[in-house]
């Protein structure tokens, strides 16, 4: 015997959930009978799933391992009633997008009327979170696809191109090199560098970009590095005359720096630079839609028909 699709859901909601009441309330039965379709899921590993004894839902090894293969097998379930649906009909009905902080309030709003007008039928659900989390989600199946930036680890996914985005400096108006047209990271020493907090990909480009290492998380964002929680507080420190930073092209064509004093300058030579993609699991049905995402995002501003 063989475990069942609804079990492996019902363990899944059981951790997600935290407790038998409420993942019984997100799988629309009663209580009694998600508890007995756990049971059966236990009588077919042979090994408890769940350790009963403790508050709260503690997962045993045999269900974190359950967990983790079950979540595959949901993911891979889950491809093929989307792939049915749109057998022949890409980009129609339900897809789940995650997009990371510092590309969707840029991007997205140039893309969705390009997708809206080539795909009329799609029914876009989108997640703005850090990259290492949607990562996390496009493996779980939670997720079809995710906007992120390179480099960043990939390992078990496929990606496709969006657009390539140059980091720009960004200093205070008046700042001593503002009088040059274009300036290069060794000029940037001396001053504070703000970045945004740990987590953002973002983060760990800028310190590359600089050549420096990333702080000990210990001393994070104190005193030689000072942290911001979004790009739109990084240019108003930055404007304030806290320091310096790197931000992205893209977000500077959207206005990021019009309501602060800040200054924005490329860098001399050949200029760093991020890669926006659309990543999705390796072997996922919805790949060619993800593909297909992407090379739609790349319609130019005003190609909507």
């Amino acid at each position: 015997m063989l475990p069942t699709l609804r079990q492996l859901q019902y363990l899944k909601l059981l951790v997600e959930h935290g407790s038998f009441s409420r993942a019984a309330d997100a799988a629309h039965v009663t209580q009694p009978t998600l508890s007995a379709g756990v049971q059966e899921l236990e009588k077919v590993l042979g090994a408890p799933v769940v350790d009963r004894g403790r508050a709260g839902v503690i997962l045993t090894a045999v269900g974190e391992e359950a967990v983790r293969r079950g979540n595959e097998i949901l993911a891979r379930a889950d491809d093929l009633v989307q792939a049915s649906r749109s057998a022949g009909q890409p980009l129609t009905g339900r897809f789940r997008l995650g997009v990371i902080p510092t590309v969707a309030p840029f991007l997205l709003p140039r893309a969705l009327p390009v997708l809206r007008s080539r795909f009329p039928e799609l029914r876009l659900y989108l997640r703005e979170d850090l990259t290492h989390r949607l990562i996390a989600a496009l493996r779980s199946g939670a997720l079809d696809a995710a906007l992120i930036a390179l480099p960043y680890e990939t390992t078990g996914l496929e990606t496709a191109l969006v657009e390539t985005d140059a980091l720009l400096a960004a200093m205070p108006d008046g700042h001593r090199l503002t009088r040059s047209n274009s300036v290069s990271a060794s000029d940037l020493e001396g001053d504070e560098l703000i970045l945004l907090e740990d987590g953002h990909c973002l983060r760990e480009h800028v310190l590359a970009t600089c050549g420096l290492e990333p702080p000990p998380r210990a001393w994070a964002g104190e005193d030689s590095v000072i942290a911001a929680t979004s790009l739109h507080t990084l240019v108003q420190m930055v404007g304030s005359g806290l320091g310096v930073s790197l931000v992205p092209a893209m977000a500077v064509d959207a206005g990021l720096a019009k309501s602060a004093a800040v200054s924005i300058r490329p860098l001399n030579g050949d200029p760093p630079s991020r890669d926006i993609v659309v990543a999705w699991r390796a072997g996922s049905s919805r790949g060619p839609e993800g593909a297909l995402l992407a090379e739609a995002m790349r319609a130019p501003v005003g190609a909507v028909q």
